[in-house]
Formats: structure tokens, sequence, C-alpha cells
């Protein structure tokens, strides 16, 4: 149940539009920062930094003797989140944003809710309601109304496919997160900072491996301290905060603003400037995210991993 205090409701509505707009702003300095650092290696950067970073609050949150009571299968699946959800879906989705519109993969990311709720029924027997089947159709109805009358916009063909393994990794990785925290066996924090370390250096070091060295200046510097430091670290700490008063359902709503504030941001910012059909496009597939994810009963406190990670 939501906190009946409405002081503590309001600060918490408040500070979770705050970490969305964060979040929103990602898209718009990822952009800039892709100018100048290879794709793969900007994420590697991001999230081996918020991992350092994340690693400190676990360190000193008493939270290491965890880690010895944890079994080889319990590794194997924390290790498994942090391949699929951080070194898969952060690193396709840093290269879809170098080659497809902000708005654009914005719109196709929001596809992991319906199949999230798909993937749902066989691996984690959690068959969608009646009204999530209805956003599921809503949703194909929105996208189709964006890009119609070009399903395949031309010139974005390989952007189009690797944003398309964005949004499957994003799916499982969510899929893999909410059947691990489901059991609570293991703290949020633990989860998060294990599944993120192993992602990240992967991420990392593949980065190294097959991208030219980037030389960073000041400004690119900048860029990849505040988005782990500020955007990752701080916000998904205000984020989990929030959870703890907001529903399942008001954080969902909250969240899903995010496809506006990106367009916006896209069009201030980034001269990406939607015309009527997408803008339709984007209010009918918001309108059916919210169907889609909308768990009026259920509480979500769980790690970001557990909820999908929306930058």
């Amino acid at each position: 149940m939501p906190d009946p205090n409405p002081i503590k409701q309001t600060r918490a509505i408040l500070q979770a539009l705050l970490v969305t707009f964060l979040w929103s702003t990602s898209w718009v300095l990822i952009k800039f920062g892709l100018d100048e650092i290879p794709a793969l290696t900007f994420a590697g950067l991001r999230y081996t930094l918020a991992f350092l970073i994340l690693l400190v609050v676990f360190l000193r949150s008493g939270q290491v003797t965890v880690l010895r009571k944890l079994t080889g299968r319990q590794w194997l699946r924390l290790a498994a989140l942090g391949v699929v959800f951080y070194a898969v879906t952060q690193g396709t989705q840093f290269l879809a944003l170098a080659l497809l519109p902000a708005i654009t993969l914005s719109l196709m990311l929001n596809l992991s809710a319906p199949l999230v709720a798909l993937f749902s029924i066989p691996m984690l027997k959690e068959p969608p309601t009646r009204l999530q089947w209805v956003g599921i159709g809503l949703f194909l109805v929105g996208v189709g109304v964006y890009f119609y009358p070009h399903l395949l916009p031309e010139g974005q063909a390989l952007g189009m496919l690797v944003a398309g393994i964005s949004v499957l990794a994003t799916s499982l990785g969510s899929i893999i997160g909410r059947g691990f925290n489901r059991s609570a066996d293991v703290p949020p924090l633990t989860v998060t900072v294990v599944s993120m370390g192993i992602g990240s250096l992967l991420l990392l070091v593949t980065g190294l491996a097959v991208e030219p060295a980037p030389t960073l200046g000041w400004e690119q510097w900048g860029i990849v301290v505040w988005l782990a430091l500020v955007n990752t670290a701080f916000a998904f700490t205000l984020w989990n905060r929030t959870l703890q008063v907001l529903s399942a359902t008001e954080s969902t709503m909250i969240n899903n603003t995010m496809l506006v504030q990106i367009a916006v941001l896209a069009w201030l910012f980034l001269g990406e400037r939607p015309g009527v059909k997408e803008v339709v496009g984007m209010a009918v597939v918001t309108a059916a995210t919210m169907l889609v994810t909308w768990r009026p009963k259920e509480r979500t406190g769980t790690s970001p991993a557990s909820k999908g990670m929306p930058d």
C-alpha cells in the first residue's frame, strides 16, 4: 500500500520525477559524448565507474558477508544478469544511440514492457492480465502509427537491428532480475553491485579490445563522471528510496513519462522534431505501456535490474 502521509507521498513523487528527468537527460548527454567516445567503451566507462561508486556503498553496508553465502547457482545467475542486463543491454543501447534518433530508440525500448509480459508466461508462470493483453495490442497500434508508412526507416536498418537486440536483452534481463529478486534470498544492493560489476567490466574490456582507444578531454570525462555518479549511482539510490513510499502503479506511471521527456529534450538539444503522427504514436505507446506494466497489488522495492534500467 502507498504511504498514507501526504507530505511523504508528494516528496516521493517529486523525487521520482527528478530521477526520470535525470535518466532522460542521459540520452542527450550520451548523444553528445558519442561524438568523441566509441559506444562500447563509453558504456563500459559509465557503468564501471558507477559500479566502483556503488561498491563503496556496498562495502560500508556490511553486506560483504552475503557473498560468502552465495551458492554456485546464484553466482551463475548473477553473472547471467550482469552479461545480459549490463554488457549486452547497455552496450547495444549506446550503439543504437549512435545510429538512431533518440526519440526512435526511446519508443523502441518501450517494447520491452509487452515482451516482458509475454516472456513471463513460460519463464515466470506469470500470465498477463486482460488489461495487459489490451495494452500489448494498443502498443502495436502505437508503433504502427509512429512508423507508418515506413516500418523500417530508410538508412536506419542497422540501427533498428541493434535496437531490437537491445529490446530483447532488456526484456530478458528484467525476467532474470525479476526471477532472482522474487525469491528475496539476496539483498537488492548485493544483486546490483555484483551483476553491474561483472557486466560493466566485460563491457569495458570488450570496448577497449574492439574499438580505437579514445582520447578524452575534460568535457568527455565530465559527461562520463556525471552519468556514472548522478544519473546512475545517485538516481538509482533515490529511485529505490521512492519505492518505499510509492505503489508499483504510481512508480510505473512516473517512469513512463520518460518517453515524453526524452522527446522534448531531443527536440530542444538534438534538433529531433517529431511530427503530429509521431506524437500521436508516442502518446498511444505511453498509454499502452502503462496498461502493460500496471499491477495495482504489486509492490516494487528491488534492485534496478529487477525493474529494468531506463538509463
